[in-house]
């Protein structure tokens, strides 16, 4: 993947491989290229040198045919030349090697090559039978007293040798570097996979502990990822007490206000007057703001715990038969349908507050049947998978403008039914603190359909 780690180490490396290997190929091509050609310029000058050299003349200026010493300049065509002539005569006289046979060398003077420091000229030319020379000419005066004559002297060889050298260490060079960029690859790839194999480790330990199957980041890491551990193992132990914190303090304050509020609402329901009645009205409402408040405060305290996962199956059967004792004089027929391996990424106490409120709710209207089905949610983009809770009854029902406001709190349709009107709110309060979706529709039986989607481990 292109955001990872291993991908990005894998990258610069090719991108590296990719650049300084090519620049190794040349600085080798080239440099061999360099020693090839100068072993070329020093055979040209040691044989012009020689011929200079065997041609010197005795006794006045004359050519003599030199012997090089070399078989090649001897054998027709065979790519080892030599030639003189003889300079500022309208007929100069040319005298060459027999590897020439009938050719003569097109001259590094007559293409207007410039000499060097040591008055040597060297030039490309074509050769006989379509080579590809290097000639090397440098031109000499001899004098015998008044008598002086001008030479030129040139050597040529064909260069097919040395550039087919050359070919075969580049193809060799580029066949080899390839070879070693594969091989550095290959043990980047696996020495990537190895360097970041604890990282590996660490995903599939946190996934255990956000699935409450560890409580801590075990087990023996690199020294590198030591500090990572401990930090880990810190903030998770840091959060399970910054919890249970939570938790007792929400307990103290509802222990502190709840007991006055009753001895309030005792002390006005034993008084017969409208003040008493308002007294008692006003405590009434007093306890179920503090219901519904010290019930989110302790929600959203459990819904951030880390590892928190409770099975659904058994807890929604185990609601289901306690529901069905309860309302065994309505004779309610009811139908609990769901894998049985789904787990709730929560609580164990909210997922039963969960489903608690909405079959308790279903009971309370149901005529004849109570349906409830968990499936688990299609996979989305994502990261938190859900899973749906499905509540049906075949009760009366309610209309749209009705199932739009029945679950603010305190909000309840028929006095005569006990409970305080915050099920359903408790229900949209948890549903909304995991990061889920609740709403109301109407049952295929006529009743009412709650559909609560939660996160699943």
């Amino acid at each position: 993947m292109p955001n990872s780690l291993a991908f990005r180490l894998f990258v610069s490396f090719a991108v590296w491989s990719l650049l300084v290997l090519p620049v190794t190929a040349l600085v080798l091509v080239s440099g061999y290229r360099g020693q090839i050609e100068d072993g070329f310029n020093e055979d040209l000058n040691v044989y012009l040198t020689y011929l200079i050299g065997s041609t010197y003349p005795d006794k006045g200026v004359e050519l003599k045919a030199p012997n090089l010493g070399e078989a090649r300049f001897l054998l027709p065509l065979s790519g080892y030349y030599w030639q003189i002539k003889t300079l500022g005569t309208s007929q100069p006289t040319i005298i060459q090697s027999e590897s020439l046979v009938s050719e003569t060398l097109k001259l590094p003077s007559e293409l207007g090559v410039s000499p060097d420091l040591q008055l040597i000229r060297v030039a490309e030319i074509d050769g006989p039978d379509e080579q590809k020379l290097r000639v090397m000419e440098r031109e000499v005066s001899y004098s015998d007293g008044d008598q002086q004559q001008s030479f030129s002297y040139a050597v040529a060889l064909d260069k097919s040798g040395a550039e087919e050298a050359i070919y075969d260490f580049t193809a060799t060079l580029i066949l080899n570097l390839m070879i070693l960029a594969a091989g550095l690859m290959l043990a980047t790839f696996f020495q990537v996979r190895y360097g970041l194999w604890p990282l590996r480790d660490i995903g599939t330990r946190l996934s255990a502990i956000r699935s409450g199957e560890a409580e801590r980041l075990e087990g023996v890491l690199p020294q590198e990822i030591l500090p990572l551990q401990n930090e880990l193992n810190a903030l998770i132990q840091s959060n399970v007490h910054i919890v249970d914190r939570a938790r007792t303090h929400v307990g103290n304050l509802a222990h502190a206000l709840k007991t006055p509020l009753s001895v309030i609402i005792n002390e006005a329901q034993t008084t017969d007057s409208p003040f008493a009645e308002k007294v008692a009205e006003q405590a009434d409402v007093m306890r179920q703001q503090i219901d519904h408040h010290l019930n989110r405060a302790r929600i959203a305290a459990r819904s951030g715990v880390i590892g928190s996962v409770a099975p659904v199956k058994p807890i929604v059967t185990a609601l289901g038969s306690a529901l069905e004792r309860i309302y065994r004089d309505r004779n309610l027929t009811v139908t609990i349908e769901g894998p049985a391996d789904l787990k709730f990424k929560g609580e164990k106490q909210d997922l039963e507050d969960i489903v608690g409120n909405l079959m308790d709710n279903a009971f309370k209207w149901a005529q004849s049947s109570v349906t409830l089905t968990v499936a688990q949610s299609p996979a989305s983009g994502s990261e938190v998978r859900m899973f749906t809770v499905v509540v049906s009854d075949d009760g009366p029902g309610l209309t749209e403008e009705q199932r739009a406001s029945v679950i603010k709190r305190g909000r309840r349709y028929d006095e005569t039914r006990p409970g305080s009107g915050l099920g359903l709110s408790i229900v949209a309060d948890l549903a909304h603190l995991y990061q889920g979706k609740f709403v109301l529709e109407k049952a295929d039986a006529g009743g009412l359909k709650a559909i609560i989607s939660l996160p699943s481990a």
